[in-house]
Protein backbone atom coordinates (compact mmCIF):
# COMPACT_ATOMS: atom_id res chain seq x y z
CA UNK A 1 0.00 0.00 0.00
CA UNK A 2 2.81 2.51 1.06
CA UNK A 3 4.36 1.56 -2.62
CA UNK A 4 0.81 2.46 -4.24
CA UNK A 5 0.82 5.56 -2.75
CA UNK A 6 4.60 6.84 -3.68
CA UNK A 7 3.63 5.69 -7.08
CA UNK A 8 0.58 7.82 -6.91
CA UNK A 9 2.79 10.62 -5.57
CA UNK A 10 5.31 10.23 -8.60
CA UNK A 11 2.55 9.92 -11.14
CA UNK A 12 0.45 13.30 -9.99
CA UNK A 13 4.14 14.85 -10.21
CA UNK A 14 5.09 14.09 -13.44
CA UNK A 15 1.25 15.44 -14.51
CA UNK A 16 1.68 18.47 -12.56
CA UNK A 17 5.28 18.95 -14.06
CA UNK A 18 3.51 18.82 -17.47
CA UNK A 19 0.88 21.15 -17.08
CA UNK A 20 3.36 24.00 -15.69
CA UNK A 21 5.19 24.00 -18.75
CA UNK A 22 3.97 26.81 -20.96
CA UNK A 23 1.37 26.78 -23.25
CA UNK A 24 1.56 26.18 -26.48
CA UNK A 25 0.30 28.66 -28.24
CA UNK A 26 1.02 27.15 -32.42
CA UNK A 27 0.47 23.87 -34.10
CA UNK A 28 4.32 23.58 -34.34
CA UNK A 29 4.77 24.19 -30.95
CA UNK A 30 2.18 21.85 -29.57
CA UNK A 31 4.40 18.96 -32.27
CA UNK A 32 7.38 19.98 -31.09
CA UNK A 33 6.56 19.25 -27.81
CA UNK A 34 4.27 16.01 -28.25
CA UNK A 35 7.21 14.71 -30.15
CA UNK A 36 9.62 15.50 -27.11
CA UNK A 37 7.64 13.10 -24.89
CA UNK A 38 7.55 10.24 -27.37
CA UNK A 39 11.47 10.98 -27.60
CA UNK A 40 11.73 9.42 -24.61
CA UNK A 41 14.21 6.49 -24.15
CA UNK A 42 12.20 4.03 -22.26
CA UNK A 43 9.40 4.01 -25.49
CA UNK A 44 12.02 3.45 -27.84
CA UNK A 45 11.08 -0.42 -28.13
CA UNK A 46 7.64 0.77 -27.73
CA UNK A 47 4.76 1.33 -30.71
CA UNK A 48 2.85 3.96 -29.71
CA UNK A 49 -0.22 5.30 -32.29
CA UNK A 50 -1.47 8.91 -32.04
CA UNK A 51 -4.64 10.76 -33.81
CA UNK A 52 -5.62 14.35 -32.54
CA UNK A 53 -8.33 15.84 -34.55
CA UNK A 54 -10.34 19.14 -34.57
CA UNK A 55 -13.91 18.51 -34.26
CA UNK A 56 -14.79 21.64 -35.21
CA UNK A 57 -12.35 22.27 -38.52
CA UNK A 58 -11.52 18.78 -39.54
CA UNK A 59 -7.59 19.72 -39.18
CA UNK A 60 -5.20 17.28 -37.97
CA UNK A 61 -3.18 18.55 -34.73
CA UNK A 62 -1.23 15.53 -34.12
CA UNK A 63 -0.79 11.95 -35.52
CA UNK A 64 1.64 9.39 -35.45
CA UNK A 65 1.30 5.49 -36.78
CA UNK A 66 -2.77 6.33 -36.77
CA UNK A 67 -2.86 3.32 -39.11
CA UNK A 68 -0.91 1.08 -37.25
CA UNK A 69 -3.09 -2.22 -35.96
CA UNK A 70 -2.34 -1.93 -32.62
CA UNK A 71 -4.20 -3.68 -29.00
CA UNK A 72 -6.46 -1.23 -27.85
CA UNK A 73 -7.26 -2.87 -24.59
CA UNK A 74 -10.70 -1.54 -23.19
CA UNK A 75 -10.61 1.15 -25.64
CA UNK A 76 -12.59 -1.75 -27.32
CA UNK A 77 -15.48 -0.63 -25.41
CA UNK A 78 -16.45 2.38 -27.50
CA UNK A 79 -16.74 0.38 -30.61
CA UNK A 80 -19.03 -1.90 -28.63
CA UNK A 81 -21.13 0.61 -26.41
CA UNK A 82 -21.58 3.44 -29.94
CA UNK A 83 -22.92 0.28 -31.59
CA UNK A 84 -25.43 -0.55 -29.21
CA UNK A 85 -26.22 3.01 -28.69
CA UNK A 86 -27.36 3.53 -32.56
CA UNK A 87 -28.84 -0.02 -32.83
CA UNK A 88 -30.56 -0.22 -29.21
CA UNK A 89 -31.10 3.18 -28.67
CA UNK A 90 -30.87 5.09 -25.08
CA UNK A 91 -34.14 3.92 -23.94
CA UNK A 92 -33.66 0.12 -24.52
CA UNK A 93 -34.28 -2.33 -21.67
CA UNK A 94 -33.32 -5.71 -20.67
CA UNK A 95 -35.58 -7.66 -19.38
CA UNK A 96 -35.84 -10.62 -17.10
CA UNK A 97 -38.82 -12.50 -16.89
CA UNK A 98 -41.11 -15.36 -15.16
CA UNK A 99 -42.61 -18.29 -16.25
CA UNK A 100 -44.93 -20.74 -15.65
CA UNK A 101 -46.70 -23.58 -17.04
CA UNK A 102 -50.25 -23.22 -15.18
CA UNK A 103 -51.04 -19.07 -13.50
CA UNK A 104 -51.61 -19.30 -9.36
CA UNK A 105 -54.71 -20.85 -8.30
CA UNK A 106 -56.40 -19.42 -6.15
CA UNK A 107 -54.45 -20.22 -3.17
CA UNK A 108 -51.34 -18.98 -4.71
CA UNK A 109 -50.64 -22.20 -5.66
CA UNK A 110 -48.35 -22.70 -8.91
CA UNK A 111 -48.36 -26.32 -10.60
CA UNK A 112 -45.18 -26.94 -12.01
CA UNK A 113 -41.83 -25.39 -12.15
CA UNK A 114 -41.04 -21.84 -11.82
CA UNK A 115 -38.76 -20.84 -14.73
CA UNK A 116 -36.36 -17.35 -14.15
CA UNK A 117 -36.17 -16.63 -18.01
CA UNK A 118 -32.53 -13.87 -18.22
CA UNK A 119 -31.96 -11.74 -21.03
CA UNK A 120 -28.98 -10.30 -19.62
CA UNK A 121 -29.74 -7.67 -17.81
CA UNK A 122 -26.40 -6.39 -16.13
CA UNK A 123 -28.55 -4.30 -13.74
CA UNK A 124 -29.76 -6.57 -11.23
CA UNK A 125 -25.98 -5.89 -9.25
CA UNK A 126 -25.25 -3.62 -6.21
CA UNK A 127 -23.48 -1.30 -8.51
CA UNK A 128 -27.25 -0.01 -9.45
CA UNK A 129 -28.83 -0.61 -6.36
CA UNK A 130 -25.80 1.39 -4.00
CA UNK A 131 -24.08 -1.29 -3.07
CA UNK A 132 -27.14 -3.11 -2.00
CA UNK A 133 -26.53 -6.89 -3.03
CA UNK A 134 -30.07 -8.31 -2.65
CA UNK A 135 -32.04 -5.66 -3.82
CA UNK A 136 -32.18 -6.32 -7.34
CA UNK A 137 -33.13 -9.83 -6.93
CA UNK A 138 -35.62 -8.44 -4.16
CA UNK A 139 -37.49 -6.15 -6.63
CA UNK A 140 -37.85 -9.38 -8.44
CA UNK A 141 -38.82 -11.56 -5.81
CA UNK A 142 -41.64 -8.38 -4.84
CA UNK A 143 -42.96 -8.91 -8.90
CA UNK A 144 -43.58 -12.73 -8.18
CA UNK A 145 -45.52 -12.24 -5.03
CA UNK A 146 -47.51 -9.01 -6.37
CA UNK A 147 -48.44 -12.36 -8.83
CA UNK A 148 -50.21 -13.80 -6.36
CA UNK A 149 -47.58 -16.45 -6.50
CA UNK A 150 -47.38 -18.06 -2.62
CA UNK A 151 -46.61 -21.99 -3.15
CA UNK A 152 -44.52 -23.54 -5.78
CA UNK A 153 -45.28 -27.12 -6.28
CA UNK A 154 -41.70 -27.84 -8.59
CA UNK A 155 -38.57 -26.51 -9.13
CA UNK A 156 -37.16 -23.29 -9.14
CA UNK A 157 -35.27 -22.95 -12.58
CA UNK A 158 -32.87 -20.67 -13.77
CA UNK A 159 -33.31 -20.61 -18.01
CA UNK A 160 -29.95 -19.49 -19.05
CA UNK A 161 -30.89 -20.65 -23.30
CA UNK A 162 -31.25 -16.33 -24.50
CA UNK A 163 -27.50 -16.96 -25.43
CA UNK A 164 -25.45 -19.25 -27.81
CA UNK A 165 -21.89 -19.90 -27.10
CA UNK A 166 -19.21 -20.34 -24.76
CA UNK A 167 -19.46 -18.31 -21.06
CA UNK A 168 -15.92 -16.13 -21.94
CA UNK A 169 -15.08 -14.12 -24.86
CA UNK A 170 -13.03 -15.02 -27.23
CA UNK A 171 -9.37 -14.44 -27.11
CA UNK A 172 -9.46 -14.60 -22.91
CA UNK A 173 -6.36 -15.54 -21.18
CA UNK A 174 -7.05 -18.27 -18.56
CA UNK A 175 -5.44 -15.65 -15.62
CA UNK A 176 -7.95 -13.64 -16.24
CA UNK A 177 -10.54 -16.28 -15.48
CA UNK A 178 -10.43 -16.34 -11.51
CA UNK A 179 -10.67 -12.45 -11.20
CA UNK A 180 -14.00 -10.13 -11.49
CA UNK A 181 -12.82 -8.70 -15.24
CA UNK A 182 -13.12 -12.33 -16.88
CA UNK A 183 -16.41 -13.16 -15.18
CA UNK A 184 -18.69 -15.81 -16.97
CA UNK A 185 -21.22 -14.32 -19.14
CA UNK A 186 -24.41 -15.38 -18.83
CA UNK A 187 -27.70 -14.23 -19.11
CA UNK A 188 -28.95 -14.81 -15.88
CA UNK A 189 -26.79 -12.44 -14.14
CA UNK A 190 -26.17 -11.29 -10.54
CA UNK A 191 -23.72 -8.75 -9.03
CA UNK A 192 -21.76 -9.00 -11.95
CA UNK A 193 -21.36 -12.30 -11.79
CA UNK A 194 -18.46 -12.12 -8.94
CA UNK A 195 -18.16 -11.58 -5.16
CA UNK A 196 -15.95 -9.13 -3.21
CA UNK A 197 -13.77 -10.93 -1.57
CA UNK A 198 -12.65 -9.99 2.03
CA UNK A 199 -9.14 -11.26 4.13
CA UNK A 200 -7.87 -9.51 6.94
CA UNK A 201 -5.49 -10.98 9.76
CA UNK A 202 -6.28 -13.08 12.88
CA UNK A 203 -6.28 -12.16 16.54
CA UNK A 204 -2.66 -13.17 17.29
CA UNK A 205 0.28 -14.01 15.07
CA UNK A 206 -0.47 -17.40 13.78
CA UNK A 207 -4.12 -17.65 13.91
CA UNK A 208 -5.60 -18.11 10.34
CA UNK A 209 -6.72 -14.95 8.39
CA UNK A 210 -10.69 -14.10 8.56
CA UNK A 211 -12.07 -14.85 4.69
CA UNK A 212 -15.40 -13.54 3.75
CA UNK A 213 -17.65 -12.35 0.63
CA UNK A 214 -20.07 -10.49 -0.12
CA UNK A 215 -22.80 -11.59 -1.18
CA UNK A 216 -22.54 -14.78 0.81
CA UNK A 217 -22.27 -17.66 -1.46
CA UNK A 218 -23.90 -20.77 -0.42
CA UNK A 219 -22.30 -22.92 -3.44
CA UNK A 220 -18.64 -21.52 -2.74
CA UNK A 221 -16.02 -23.61 -0.59
CA UNK A 222 -12.88 -21.79 0.50
CA UNK A 223 -9.91 -23.34 0.76
CA UNK A 224 -8.43 -20.77 3.91
CA UNK A 225 -4.19 -21.43 4.49
CA UNK A 226 -4.09 -17.54 5.06
CA UNK A 227 -2.16 -16.92 8.26
CA UNK A 228 -1.60 -13.96 10.58
CA UNK A 229 2.13 -12.72 10.31
CA UNK A 230 3.92 -9.99 12.16
CA UNK A 231 3.04 -6.45 12.15
CA UNK A 232 4.62 -4.64 9.24
CA UNK A 233 5.64 -7.87 7.63
CA UNK A 234 4.57 -8.29 4.01
CA UNK A 235 1.32 -8.81 2.57
CA UNK A 236 1.70 -11.95 0.57
CA UNK A 237 -1.62 -13.68 -0.98
CA UNK A 238 -2.38 -16.01 -3.46
CA UNK A 239 -5.29 -16.99 -4.97
CA UNK A 240 -6.23 -19.54 -7.18
CA UNK A 241 -10.22 -20.62 -8.81
CA UNK A 242 -9.90 -23.70 -11.45
CA UNK A 243 -12.18 -23.13 -14.28
CA UNK A 244 -16.17 -23.74 -14.01
CA UNK A 245 -15.01 -24.94 -10.54
CA UNK A 246 -16.84 -23.84 -6.99
CA UNK A 247 -13.65 -24.34 -5.09
CA UNK A 248 -11.25 -21.34 -3.79
CA UNK A 249 -7.57 -21.81 -2.50
CA UNK A 250 -6.59 -18.96 -0.75
CA UNK A 251 -2.74 -19.37 0.65
CA UNK A 252 0.10 -17.17 2.20
CA UNK A 253 0.03 -14.37 4.82
CA UNK A 254 -1.04 -11.10 5.98
CA UNK A 255 0.17 -9.07 8.71
CA UNK A 256 -1.17 -8.10 11.96
CA UNK A 257 -3.71 -4.92 12.32
CA UNK A 258 -3.39 -4.75 8.14
CA UNK A 259 -6.46 -3.19 7.17
CA UNK A 260 -7.14 -6.32 5.10
CA UNK A 261 -7.58 -7.16 1.66
CA UNK A 262 -10.34 -6.58 -0.60
CA UNK A 263 -11.30 -8.25 -4.34
CA UNK A 264 -12.91 -9.38 -6.55
CA UNK A 265 -13.57 -12.83 -7.98
CA UNK A 266 -15.38 -14.47 -10.93
CA UNK A 267 -17.62 -17.44 -9.72
CA UNK A 268 -18.53 -20.19 -11.77
CA UNK A 269 -22.17 -21.39 -12.62
CA UNK A 270 -23.60 -17.72 -11.65
CA UNK A 271 -27.16 -18.53 -12.37
CA UNK A 272 -27.55 -21.35 -10.16
CA UNK A 273 -26.14 -18.52 -7.18
CA UNK A 274 -28.76 -16.43 -8.80
CA UNK A 275 -31.68 -18.82 -7.98
CA UNK A 276 -30.60 -19.48 -4.71
CA UNK A 277 -30.68 -15.64 -3.62
CA UNK A 278 -33.82 -15.40 -5.42
CA UNK A 279 -34.93 -18.33 -3.85
CA UNK A 280 -34.02 -17.06 -0.34
CA UNK A 281 -35.57 -13.74 -1.61
CA UNK A 282 -38.85 -15.33 -1.95
CA UNK A 283 -38.69 -17.56 1.44
CA UNK A 284 -38.62 -14.40 3.53
CA UNK A 285 -41.72 -13.36 1.72
CA UNK A 286 -43.21 -16.50 2.68
CA UNK A 287 -43.39 -18.11 -0.52
CA UNK A 288 -42.47 -21.92 -0.55
CA UNK A 289 -40.58 -23.81 -3.49
CA UNK A 290 -41.70 -27.83 -3.02
CA UNK A 291 -39.26 -28.68 -5.78
CA UNK A 292 -35.41 -27.86 -6.34
CA UNK A 293 -32.80 -25.37 -7.33
CA UNK A 294 -31.44 -25.36 -11.23
CA UNK A 295 -30.66 -24.25 -14.48
CA UNK A 296 -31.90 -25.56 -17.23
CA UNK A 297 -31.57 -24.55 -21.16
CA UNK A 298 -28.08 -23.99 -22.41
CA UNK A 299 -26.61 -26.30 -19.97
CA UNK A 300 -23.66 -27.34 -22.36
CA UNK A 301 -22.04 -23.84 -22.91
CA UNK A 302 -19.47 -25.39 -25.90
CA UNK A 303 -22.04 -26.96 -27.64
CA UNK A 304 -23.78 -25.03 -29.73
CA UNK A 305 -25.71 -27.53 -31.33
CA UNK A 306 -27.53 -28.63 -28.40
CA UNK A 307 -28.21 -24.90 -27.49
CA UNK A 308 -29.53 -23.77 -30.24
CA UNK A 309 -32.50 -27.01 -30.13
CA UNK A 310 -33.36 -26.15 -26.49
CA UNK A 311 -36.34 -24.03 -26.60
CA UNK A 312 -36.78 -20.53 -25.45
CA UNK A 313 -39.49 -20.40 -23.24
CA UNK A 314 -41.75 -18.41 -25.88
CA UNK A 315 -43.83 -21.89 -25.40
CA UNK A 316 -45.43 -20.73 -22.14
CA UNK A 317 -47.92 -18.98 -21.95
CA UNK A 318 -47.99 -17.88 -18.79
CA UNK A 319 -45.13 -14.70 -17.49
CA UNK A 320 -46.51 -14.45 -14.36
CA UNK A 321 -43.96 -11.28 -13.73
CA UNK A 322 -41.30 -9.25 -15.63
CA UNK A 323 -38.30 -7.27 -14.33
CA UNK A 324 -36.84 -4.30 -16.44
CA UNK A 325 -33.32 -2.96 -16.04
CA UNK A 326 -32.97 1.18 -16.30
CA UNK A 327 -32.76 2.56 -19.69
CA UNK A 328 -29.89 1.94 -21.86
CA UNK A 329 -28.37 5.04 -21.27
CA UNK A 330 -27.84 4.25 -17.59
CA UNK A 331 -26.60 1.19 -18.34
CA UNK A 332 -23.56 2.99 -21.05
CA UNK A 333 -22.70 5.10 -18.25
CA UNK A 334 -22.06 1.93 -15.41
CA UNK A 335 -20.11 0.51 -18.95
CA UNK A 336 -17.63 3.04 -19.83
CA UNK A 337 -16.62 4.59 -16.50
CA UNK A 338 -16.07 1.76 -14.28
CA UNK A 339 -14.50 -0.42 -17.59
CA UNK A 340 -16.75 -3.06 -16.73
CA UNK A 341 -16.19 -6.37 -18.98
CA UNK A 342 -19.44 -8.57 -17.83
CA UNK A 343 -21.39 -5.40 -18.99
CA UNK A 344 -19.96 -4.98 -22.30
CA UNK A 345 -20.03 -8.70 -23.17
CA UNK A 346 -23.61 -8.64 -22.43
CA UNK A 347 -23.92 -5.68 -24.66
CA UNK A 348 -22.45 -7.19 -27.36
CA UNK A 349 -24.10 -10.72 -27.14
CA UNK A 350 -27.88 -8.55 -27.06
CA UNK A 351 -26.73 -7.19 -29.98
CA UNK A 352 -26.37 -10.35 -31.62
CA UNK A 353 -29.72 -11.74 -30.08
CA UNK A 354 -31.93 -8.43 -30.77
CA UNK A 355 -30.71 -6.38 -33.88
CA UNK A 356 -31.43 -7.83 -37.53
CA UNK A 357 -28.54 -10.41 -38.42
CA UNK A 358 -26.59 -9.16 -41.05
CA UNK A 359 -25.46 -11.31 -44.15
CA UNK A 360 -22.47 -13.08 -43.19
CA UNK A 361 -19.91 -14.76 -45.44
CA UNK A 362 -19.66 -17.46 -43.28
CA UNK A 363 -19.18 -20.90 -43.84
CA UNK A 364 -18.64 -23.14 -40.70
CA UNK A 365 -21.14 -25.92 -40.63
CA UNK A 366 -22.35 -24.33 -36.86
CA UNK A 367 -24.64 -21.72 -36.26
CA UNK A 368 -22.74 -18.62 -35.29
CA UNK A 369 -22.79 -17.74 -31.42
CA UNK A 370 -24.16 -15.04 -30.12
CA UNK A 371 -20.59 -13.25 -29.27
CA UNK A 372 -20.49 -14.06 -33.25
CA UNK A 373 -23.63 -11.91 -34.25
CA UNK A 374 -22.92 -9.08 -31.85
CA UNK A 375 -19.64 -9.07 -33.74
CA UNK A 376 -21.55 -8.38 -36.84
CA UNK A 377 -23.67 -6.31 -35.57
CA UNK A 378 -20.71 -4.36 -34.80
CA UNK A 379 -18.99 -4.50 -38.36
CA UNK A 380 -22.68 -3.54 -39.83
CA UNK A 381 -22.71 -0.55 -37.77
CA UNK A 382 -19.28 0.54 -38.48
CA UNK A 383 -19.89 0.17 -41.69
CA UNK A 384 -21.90 3.37 -41.51
CA UNK A 385 -19.23 4.97 -39.85
CA UNK A 386 -17.09 4.84 -42.86
CA UNK A 387 -14.89 2.76 -41.50
CA UNK A 388 -13.61 -0.87 -43.38
CA UNK A 389 -14.27 -3.84 -41.08
CA UNK A 390 -11.36 -5.63 -42.41
CA UNK A 391 -9.08 -2.85 -41.12
CA UNK A 392 -9.89 -3.95 -37.77
CA UNK A 393 -9.73 -7.29 -35.70
CA UNK A 394 -12.37 -7.29 -33.78
CA UNK A 395 -12.19 -10.33 -31.37
CA UNK A 396 -14.90 -9.98 -28.30
CA UNK A 397 -16.75 -6.79 -27.07
CA UNK A 398 -14.64 -5.62 -23.78
CA UNK A 399 -10.97 -5.77 -25.00
CA UNK A 400 -9.96 -7.89 -22.62
CA UNK A 401 -9.09 -10.66 -25.67
CA UNK A 402 -5.52 -10.35 -26.81
CA UNK A 403 -6.25 -10.67 -30.41
CA UNK A 404 -8.48 -7.21 -30.37
CA UNK A 405 -6.71 -4.84 -33.05
CA UNK A 406 -7.72 -1.12 -33.70
CA UNK A 407 -6.09 1.96 -35.13
CA UNK A 408 -5.89 5.54 -33.70
CA UNK A 409 -7.38 6.39 -37.01
CA UNK A 410 -10.10 4.70 -36.63
CA UNK A 411 -10.96 5.30 -33.28
CA UNK A 412 -10.99 9.12 -33.81
CA UNK A 413 -13.29 8.59 -37.12
CA UNK A 414 -15.57 6.55 -34.75
CA UNK A 415 -15.72 9.43 -31.77
CA UNK A 416 -15.89 12.28 -35.10
CA UNK A 417 -18.70 9.75 -36.11
CA UNK A 418 -20.36 10.10 -32.58
CA UNK A 419 -19.97 13.45 -31.48
CA UNK A 420 -22.39 14.43 -34.40
CA UNK A 421 -24.46 11.40 -33.50
CA UNK A 422 -28.37 11.63 -32.43
CA UNK A 423 -27.09 10.35 -29.51
CA UNK A 424 -23.84 11.70 -29.20
CA UNK A 425 -24.37 13.50 -25.74
CA UNK A 426 -25.11 10.26 -24.56
CA UNK A 427 -22.23 8.68 -25.38
CA UNK A 428 -19.89 11.63 -24.44
CA UNK A 429 -21.75 11.55 -21.20
CA UNK A 430 -20.76 8.56 -20.59
CA UNK A 431 -17.11 8.40 -20.57
CA UNK A 432 -14.95 8.90 -17.51
CA UNK A 433 -14.18 12.67 -16.90
CA UNK A 434 -10.53 13.15 -16.30
CA UNK A 435 -10.50 14.22 -11.84
CA UNK A 436 -13.89 13.09 -11.37
CA UNK A 437 -15.03 9.78 -11.91
CA UNK A 438 -14.67 6.25 -13.36
CA UNK A 439 -11.28 5.71 -13.79
CA UNK A 440 -10.11 8.71 -14.62
CA UNK A 441 -10.94 10.22 -11.13
CA UNK A 442 -7.28 9.97 -10.19
CA UNK A 443 -5.81 11.64 -13.06
CA UNK A 444 -5.10 15.00 -14.64
CA UNK A 445 -5.82 16.19 -11.43
CA UNK A 446 -4.75 19.92 -11.20
CA UNK A 447 -4.41 20.31 -15.24
CA UNK A 448 -5.93 21.66 -17.49
CA UNK A 449 -7.73 17.91 -18.48
CA UNK A 450 -9.64 17.89 -15.08
CA UNK A 451 -13.14 18.01 -15.75
CA UNK A 452 -12.31 18.45 -19.14
CA UNK A 453 -11.42 15.30 -20.71
CA UNK A 454 -14.06 12.77 -21.29
CA UNK A 455 -12.51 9.83 -22.36
CA UNK A 456 -11.95 5.72 -22.61
CA UNK A 457 -9.22 4.33 -20.31
CA UNK A 458 -7.49 0.85 -21.36
CA UNK A 459 -4.88 -1.47 -19.59
CA UNK A 460 -3.51 -4.86 -20.26
CA UNK A 461 -0.13 -6.17 -19.64
CA UNK A 462 2.04 -3.95 -22.04
CA UNK A 463 -0.97 -2.37 -24.07
CA UNK A 464 -2.17 1.41 -22.72
CA UNK A 465 -4.55 3.70 -24.48
CA UNK A 466 -6.84 6.41 -24.08
CA UNK A 467 -9.52 7.92 -26.23
CA UNK A 468 -11.91 10.50 -26.53
CA UNK A 469 -12.91 13.97 -26.30
CA UNK A 470 -11.32 17.14 -24.99
CA UNK A 471 -11.76 20.73 -25.58
CA UNK A 472 -8.51 22.89 -26.03
CA UNK A 473 -6.99 26.03 -23.80
CA UNK A 474 -8.27 28.18 -27.06
CA UNK A 475 -11.34 26.57 -26.96
CA UNK A 476 -10.83 24.07 -29.78
CA UNK A 477 -12.92 20.69 -29.36
CA UNK A 478 -11.30 17.37 -30.28
CA UNK A 479 -11.50 13.84 -30.65
CA UNK A 480 -8.12 11.93 -29.50
CA UNK A 481 -6.81 8.46 -29.40
CA UNK A 482 -3.15 7.55 -27.71
CA UNK A 483 -2.34 3.92 -27.49
CA UNK A 484 0.97 2.63 -26.39
CA UNK A 485 1.47 -1.22 -26.98
CA UNK A 486 4.79 -2.98 -25.85
CA UNK A 487 6.52 -1.30 -23.95
CA UNK A 488 9.30 -2.22 -21.14
CA UNK A 489 7.59 -4.12 -17.90
CA UNK A 490 8.02 -1.37 -15.09
CA UNK A 491 7.39 1.38 -17.31
CA UNK A 492 4.00 2.84 -17.07
CA UNK A 493 3.03 4.63 -20.21
CA UNK A 494 -0.02 6.53 -18.82
CA UNK A 495 2.17 9.09 -16.52
CA UNK A 496 5.11 9.13 -19.20
CA UNK A 497 3.33 9.31 -22.02
CA UNK A 498 -0.49 9.12 -22.07
CA UNK A 499 -1.16 11.89 -19.76
CA UNK A 500 1.52 14.71 -20.92
CA UNK A 501 -0.06 14.47 -24.53
CA UNK A 502 -3.35 14.91 -23.26
CA UNK A 503 -2.20 17.76 -21.04
CA UNK A 504 -0.48 19.14 -23.88
CA UNK A 505 -3.62 18.96 -25.98
CA UNK A 506 -5.78 20.05 -23.39
CA UNK A 507 -3.44 23.39 -22.84
CA UNK A 508 -3.05 24.73 -26.40
CA UNK A 509 -3.76 28.01 -26.46
CA UNK A 510 -4.18 27.95 -30.76
CA UNK A 511 -7.82 29.52 -32.32
CA UNK A 512 -9.60 26.82 -33.75
CA UNK A 513 -9.86 29.48 -36.87
CA UNK A 514 -6.79 28.69 -37.59
CA UNK A 515 -5.50 26.76 -40.55
CA UNK A 516 -2.18 24.98 -41.45
CA UNK A 517 -0.34 24.29 -44.59
CA UNK A 518 1.39 20.96 -45.06
CA UNK A 519 4.26 21.77 -43.51
CA UNK A 520 2.03 22.87 -39.99
CA UNK A 521 2.92 26.74 -40.49
CA UNK A 522 0.16 28.54 -39.43
CA UNK A 523 -1.75 30.64 -42.18
CA UNK A 524 -4.45 33.47 -40.79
Amino acid sequence: MYKRRISLLVYLLLVWVSSAVAQPKTLPELRSKIAEVLAKPELSSAMVGIKAVSLDNGRVLFEENAEKLLRPASNMKLYTVAAALDRLSPDYRFSTSVYATTRPDASGVVHGDLIIYGRGDPSIAARFNNGDYFKGIDDLASRIVAAGVKRVEGDLVGDESYFVGPKYGSGWNWEDLTWYYGAEVTPLTANDNALDLFIKPGLNIGQPASITTGPPDPLLTIVNKVTTSAKGSRRDISIHRGLGENTIMISGSIPLEDRGYTGGIGISHPGLLFIYLLRSSLAQKGVTITGASRTGGATQPTDVVSMLSHPAPTAFQNEIATLQSPPFSVIAAQTLKPSQNLYTELILRTLGKVTPPPTTTTTSALPQTSEELGLEAVKSFLKTVGLRPEALVLDDGSGLSRNDMITAEASVQLLTFMSKHRYGTVFRDALPVGGVDGTLRNRFKGTPAENNVRAKTGSLSSAASLGGYLTTAGGEKVAFSIMVNNYPRDFDPRSACIDPIAVLLASFAGKPTEITDGDGTTIH
